[in-house]
């Protein structure tokens, strides 16, 4: 059984504690998008907003960890190794375009198949951009009831959103949404870790040999 209301309650938790670093954040994250898009006549995000995007989550990510990274590090995190990054969220909003083209449920399926993308570029630096699309793929594979049901439960929180112009959105609703987004991610991806959806491998890590598990490469067998 998914533990929604359990990531939720742990995620609110967590950003509380660094709550005012939150709030800034998502502020800024906010203006740069807007002002990128008003600037540019929205040129320019699609050049700012994925890695703004792999940034945000991945400091959520750390946060919902129980972490506290510097405010600079949300550039660090999504403006390092910039073209993979934006490469990948590019590449699975293309794709989500081409299936919402053709039918718009596709399209939804298709953005909760590839939401775990930005989490994926930022944590694993050498899962090429289109790869980290197919492990989200892998991850999210028989668990997108549970996401769609986690987007929803903050549907009533985005509409007092709207209502109190952006406010409450960049005072609670945002940081508490990203971090709930962030504990989503690091629930499925040990789930698919444990189940066996993907590997170490997947994620371009190189399994090392425990230091408490004893070298055997050179034992000799025994003599018969």
């Amino acid at each position: 059984m998914f533990p929604r209301k359990e990531i939720k309650e742990y995620a609110k938790t967590k950003f509380k504690a660094y709550y005012w670093t939150m709030v800034g954040i998502c502020f800024v994250v906010e203006l740069i998008m807007y002002g990128a898009s008003a600037i540019t006549y929205g040129f320019g995000t699609f050049f700012l907003q994925p890695p703004m995007l792999v940034g945000m989550s991945f400091f959520c990510y750390l946060v919902y960890q129980g972490e506290k990274p510097e405010f600079g590090e949300l550039f660090s995190f999504g403006f390092n190794d910039y073209g993979r990054k934006l490469g990948g969220i590019l590449w699975s909003w293309l794709f989500i375009t081409l299936w919402t083209l053709l039918l718009i449920v596709p399209g939804i399926i298709k953005s909760f198949a590839y939401a775990m993308t930005p989490y994926l570029l930022a944590e694993y630096p050498n899962i090429p951009a289109t790869e980290a699309i197919k492990v989200s793929m892998k991850i999210t594979n028989g668990r997108k009831g549970d996401i769609f049901v986690m987007y929803l439960s903050f549907i009533g929180w985005l509409i007092l959103s709207g209502l109190t112009f952006g406010i409450l959105y960049i005072f609670y609703v945002g940081p508490y949404m990203y971090t709930s987004f962030a504990g989503m991610y690091d629930v499925l991806k040990k789930d698919a870790l444990e189940s066996g959806k993907i590997t170490l491998a997947d994620l371009g890590v190189n399994p090392v040999q425990s230091p408490d598990e004893p070298d055997t490469t050179n034992d000799q067998q025994p003599e018969n």
